[in-house]
This record gives C-alpha cells, structure tokens and sequence, in this order.
C-alpha cells in the first residue's frame, strides 16, 4: 500500500479537494483507497457523507487506544462510502483536544504508522488528509507516509507559508533519518489575475522546492462534485479540474501524460 499524505500550513489551499479529487482518479484506474481525515475539521470526512461530530468510530478513538497502551488497526476505525473501493477513517472534532491530551505520551507519534501497518493488504493506496498546523497529527502523517503533496495557493501568503513547511520538512526528514520526497503543487490558479500568474512565476523561480510543473486551475465544478460528494475526477472526467488532477497523479507514479491542457491553464 502506498501512503500520500496531502498537507499545507495555511488552510484554503486546496487540501482536501486534492486528496478527493487524486482517489477519484485512482479509483478510476480499479485502485482501492483508503482516506484518512486527520483535520479536527473533518471536511473530507464530511464529503464521503459522514458527520465528524457524530460518526463513530472515529480516529479520535483510535489515538485515544493508543494513549492508552492498547494497539489497534485502523481497520476498527474505517468505514465504507457509497462509492466502490473507496473507504474513510473519519475525523472527530475531539482531535482538536488531542494536543492537549495526550501529544506528550510516549508513541503517540508513531500511532497512525502502526495502525496502518494492519491495514496495508486490502489497499492499494492510502491518502491522508491534514490539519493545517503543525503537532502530533501532522507529524504522525508525515512519518508514515512516502510522498508528501504539498497544495499552495497562487496566492502571496500561501506561497510564502512555503518556507515555514520547508523547516517543517527538515525537522521530520531528521526524526525519519531518510529524506521525504515532496512535490508542492500550485492550486487554485486564476489566468486572468496579475497576482495568480506573478505567484506562480515565484514559485516556479525557486530551488529549494520540487515544484509540480502543472497548476491545477479554478473550477467550480469542484465546488459542486463536494456538494453532490462525488469526487470530480469520478463524475467529470473531463472537466478542467479532472484532467489537471489526472495529469498530477501521472507526475506523482513518474508517468508520462500529455500535459498540454493542464500547462495551458497554467498559462
């Protein structure tokens, strides 16, 4: 099973519309997928059609266990969606008191990496969705997983929440003792605007990232497969949004794909 995790430090970015919208894609291609929420938010535990309020059980039990000395498999946490092969272990709003509770206890860090260990022969890939702040959620995402994506907004304040990520980056890369492959990925670009396009030329003078060479351009039928919750990727194939995901998820597997349609958004 291979583990992406999706995450940013600045929330609107595109997070959770990118981890939907690359399952979608895998689940075109026959793939099984597991997503993880680990935003206290819960927007894309939501999407898949569950309250994070109220949806038991939940993760929130699972690092609880953990704090506990008791070790179980995020299969006692997933449930399945109205969509084939796709599954969720849902977020709960009472994630946004595990810092306080439990993020000193010894192991907690590595948890979602052993629970996920029980898990690896019925998926084909893991996508975990995170908070936009850094603690012991973010850090379990990162540890477990073997690509991070990293959606930035083209906008001046996301692409500067960049180098923030970047001292991140190293702090995790020291505690794995082995480097994290990372590919931060422009989202949310606007041709027509002077700020979009300045952005993303920023982004793309920079050494000290890997940089996707695509955007991923706005759509509002996005916004729309999320209310429907069906990923677009599934429902629209062929939408400007769909292929610039498709295109991403090619980079991702390093396969080649004709990326002519995604660079025009990009301009």
């Amino acid at each position: 099973m291979k583990i992406w995790t999706i995450a940013a430090q600045k929330g609107g970015v595109g997070k959770t519309t990118t981890t939907i919208s690359l399952a979608g894609a895998l689940l075109r291609e026959g793939a099984r997928v597991l997503l993880v929420d680990l935003d206290p938010h819960g927007s894309l535990t939501t999407y898949c059609g569950f309250d994070p309020d109220q949806v038991e059980p939940n993760l929130y039990s699972l690092f609880s266990a953990v704090a506990e000395g008791n070790m179980v498999g995020i299969d006692e946490m997933t449930m399945a969606t109205a969509i084939d092969d796709l599954s969720i272990a849902p977020s709960s709003t009472a994630l946004v008191t595990l810092e306080r509770r439990f993020g000193l206890k010894q192991g907690m860090g590595l948890a979602l990496k052993r629970s996920l260990a029980r898990a690896a022969k019925h998926y084909d890939y893991c996508l975990i969705d995170c908070p936009p702040t850094l603690g012991v959620l973010v850090v379990n995402a990162l540890v477990c997983c073997e690509q991070l994506i990293v959606p930035v907004q083209t906008e001046f304040l996301a692409e500067r929440s960049l180098d923030r990520l970047l001292i991140t980056l190293k702090m995790i890369e020291s505690a794995r003792g082995s480097p994290l492959p990372h590919l931060v990925v422009p989202t949310l670009f606007d041709r027509r605007t002077r700020a979009a396009t300045d952005t993303l030329a920023a982004m793309r003078a920079r050494t000290d990232i890997t940089l996707w060479q695509g955007a991923i351009p706005v759509d509002t039928q996005l916004r729309e497969a999320s209310r429907i919750g069906v990923p677009l990727t599934l429902r629209q194939p062929y939408s400007r949004g769909s292929i610039a995901y498709q295109a991403l998820l090619a980079s991702l597997r390093n396969e080649t794909i004709d990326l002519t349609e995604t660079l025009r958004q990009a301009g």
